[in-house]
């Protein structure tokens, strides 16, 4: 499910007869719950809704689902050896792995 640019991991309880949804895409802990999908989906939006007006009256800013940063630590040597090759191919390293990472998701 999505809302806002939200998005949940849900998981059902098959004991409590409950879904169980958390927002999964930014730091803060969102979570909610229902008996039926439509129950949950409801939940999930007064979720999303509620965290937001809990932002504007702290004057906070909202975490936003992935801000295209992605911080990755790698061997000397393997960076190295990407930067000869992004330089090789007339490229940034960013725009090298960014091309590679859209190479391998299709």
């Amino acid at each position: 499910m999505t809302y806002k640019g939200y998005s949940a991991y849900i998981k059902f309880d098959e004991k409590a007869g409950l879904f169980h949804g958390e927002v999964i895409d930014t730091k803060d802990v969102i979570t909610f719950q229902g008996t039926s999908v439509t129950e949950l989906k409801k939940a999930f939006k007064d979720s999303i809704d509620d965290y937001l007006a809990f932002c504007k009256e702290r004057k906070e800013e909202p975490d936003k689902p992935f801000s295209g940063k992605f911080v990755l630590r790698i061997p000397k040597e393997l960076h190295r050896k990407i930067y000869i090759k992004a330089i090789k191919n007339g490229q940034s390293i960013n725009n090298f792995i960014t091309q590679y990472l859209n190479s391998i998701g299709e």
